[in-house]
């Protein structure tokens, strides 16, 4: 019986040294895991931020046009037109070859514009088919080879139909 009870206390004894020997390795994985992680981190962020830069658009360029007066097509009586324009564009280039051809357009304009009925101009939809047909007229090219103007938008300043 003796050698029994001398078994039993030989399995029942834990190993001390291997336990330690886990630990010490568990936290070792861990400090170079943080280690890693800490280096991570300041490669990434320690990167030049000055490389990537964020520009704002640039604000828009408006462009008032002088007023116009133009007859309208009408069966019954005479009625006119004044309208007040102001081009909204995207740069300053643009504005320079509006600038340049502003004669062309304007005549573009006025023949658009004579060629209206006062019952298509009363109505909130029918201005605002108006301004996108004068972005039409006015982005046409002026010169082969010229570069198209781009209007962003036609805003109406002034606009009295009698």
């Amino acid at each position: 019986m003796a050698s029994t009870t001398a078994a039993q206390e030989t399995i029942a004894i834990p190993d001390r040294k291997g336990k330690w020997k886990r630990i010490a390795l568990i936290v070792l994985i861990a400090l170079v895991a943080a280690g890693a992680a800490a280096g991570g981190m300041y490669f990434f962020l320690s990167k030049n931020p000055g490389k990537v830069t964020v520009h704002p658009p640039a604000p828009p360029v408006f462009v008032p046009l002088e007023p116009m007066t133009v007859n309208l097509l009408s069966d019954d009586s005479d009625h006119y037109l004044r309208v007040g324009l102001t081009l909204k564009l995207a740069d300053d280039k643009m504005q320079a070859h509006l600038s340049d051809h502003m004669p062309e357009i304007r005549s573009r304009i006025l023949l658009a514009l004579s060629n209206k009925h006062p019952e298509d101009l009363e109505t909130l939809d029918g201005k605002r088919a108006l301004a996108k047909e004068l972005i039409g007229l006015i982005e046409q090219p002026t010169d082969a080879g010229a570069p198209a103007i781009h209007v962003e938008d036609v805003l109406f300043t002034d606009f009295v139909v009698q």
